[in-house]
């Protein structure tokens, strides 16, 4: 649960942007986005499966760059 205490000097405006940061920083947004729609198990072993695909290539092609490059 985010918490921002209000002191005196502050404004409404400043303390907003205190709470959107922490909640940000929290993961709070990230999460409720990720619930907002339910997503089948299978779905995201699969989505997780193409991610890790997509991170291999990527650090394939940069070490391939790499070797390229001191040839």
């Amino acid at each position: 649960m985010t918490i921002v205490s209000f002191r005196g000097h502050e404004s409404i405006d400043e303390i907003i942007k205190l709470f959107k940061r922490k909640c940000e920083r929290s993961g709070l947004f990230s999460e409720i986005k990720k619930r907002k729609f339910f997503v089948k198990p299978s779905e995201l072993r699969r989505k997780k499966k193409l991610t890790a695909r997509k991170k291999l290539l990527k650090k394939l092609r940069k070490e391939q760059m790499r070797i390229k490059r001191y040839q």
